[in-house]
């Protein structure tokens, strides 16, 4: 699976201004629901909300992949996002998270959508690849790392 099948060029938020959790989600809803206009930014906060009650998706050394089924929805939707200040999201090593990937599904996609998850998790544990996606100057810069980090796969 390539991450730019599933995050379009649209789908890239480099300076995620918000300052808490429920903040970032919301802004991240946006970005999708800005590609899906099925989709209500507000009811996907509330879907990954009610995820985030279970347990944080914050896995660590500064990454978060909020993710969660949607009603509706038809495919599989990805959106990056970079914090340049950090957001506290509750992660396993009680750091603030910098690097998000949101991955919203279809309810019925069960195994496309834990490969994804999988693929993403894999890529963010090489901290080369962590840090070439903080140090990016730009959005530009983060899709091309994305690009070829897909291209290598």
């Amino acid at each position: 699976m390539k991450l730019l099948d599933i995050v379009s060029p649209e789908g890239v938020v480099d300076d995620l201004r918000a300052e808490t959790k429920e903040g970032v989600l919301r802004e991240m809803s946006e970005a999708v629901a800005a590609r899906v206009p099925t989709l209500s930014a507000q009811s996907l906060t509330s879907i990954l909300m009610d995820r985030e009650s279970l347990g944080s998706t914050g896995i660590g050394d500064g990454v978060a992949i909020p993710h969660g089924k949607v009603p509706g929805l038809t495919r599989l939707v990805a959106v990056f996002g970079r914090s340049r200040t950090g957001v506290q999201f509750h992660s396993m090593d009680g750091k603030p998270a910098h690097l998000f990937f949101l991955v919203v599904a279809p309810e019925q996609s069960a195994g496309m959508h834990l490969k994804a998850l999988a693929r993403i998790s894999r890529l963010l544990k090489d901290v080369r690849f962590r840090e070439s996606l903080l140090s990016a100057r730009d959005a530009d810069e983060l899709r091309r790392i994305l690009k070829e980090e897909d291209d290598r796969a």
